[in-house]
């Protein structure tokens, strides 16, 4: 069943998430970039306000290069805050394929979703790889967001693959980028285990604004009338 998750900038916005019934909180600064970081110590208080209520994730920054050594080490901090998902953008970088092979000891530690940008080309085939170094996931979402959603970049059929796909390969699958609740209808079905939002959730549908209560029920409200579509077609197979 397909679940929303809802990225937050502190602590007040992830309780604020909660009670709109977001199943994962994700710790996101939207004014640095695409997966843009927020303080160690504000993830901790995100970490702290949700509790056992829902899983956490947390992304780690932009970094373009892909430096080893550099991603590595952001990964292990953020993962120590006591985040349940540790997400890593990767860049189409030549140092790419040494970045993966350098985070493969860190999954043993934390669990790693890896995000691929669905606005750069991405390479889906990279999920055999990840799958295989013990990644936790794998999401799609858009790294230029103002050049349109996901799907103005990747067709449905393209995003059912890519659900499948990770399906088989036992990763959880998270579909975002720039996502509005009228695009709930079409991709739920999918199958994906989550999908991501932000700017959604946001005064004037604008990310780096602050979270507006209408914005967040409908699109709790769109997921929990597809879980219901979903439950009568399964009642009827």
């Amino acid at each position: 069943m397909t679940g929303w998750l809802a990225s937050v900038t502190d602590a007040d916005e992830a309780r604020q998430v909660l009670a709109a019934g977001a199943d994962i909180v994700d710790a996101k600064n939207p004014r640095a970039g695409a997966l843009g970081a927020l303080p160690l110590d504000t993830v901790r208080a995100i970490v702290n306000a949700v509790g056992a209520q829902a899983p956490v994730s947390a992304t780690v920054g932009d970094f373009p290069n892909m430096e080893p050594h550099a991603v590595a080490r952001a990964v292990d901090m953020m993962g120590a805050t006591g985040v349940d998902f540790v997400k890593i953008g990767l860049f189409p970088a030549p140092a790419l394929q040494d970045c993966l092979a350098a985070l493969a000891p860190l999954c043993s530690q934390h669990r790693l979703v890896a995000v691929l940008f669905a606005d750069r080309n991405p390479d889906i085939g990279l999920a055999d790889r990840l799958a295989e170094y013990g990644f936790t996931g794998i999401m799609l979402d858009t790294l230029d967001k103002t050049a349109g959603g996901l799907l103005q970049h990747q067709p449905v059929a393209r995003l059912a693959r890519f659900v499948d796909h990770a399906r088989q390969l036992g990763l959880i699958s998270g579909l975002a980028g720039s996502l509005r609740a009228t695009d709930i209808p079409i991709l739920a079905p999918l199958g994906a285990d989550y999908l991501g939002f932000r700017g959604a959730l946001c005064r004037g549908h604008a990310r780096t604004q602050s979270l507006d209560t209408g914005a967040m029920l409908a699109v709790s409200d769109a997921i929990v009338n597809m879980r219901g579509v979903s439950e009568q077609t399964m009642a009827c197979v």
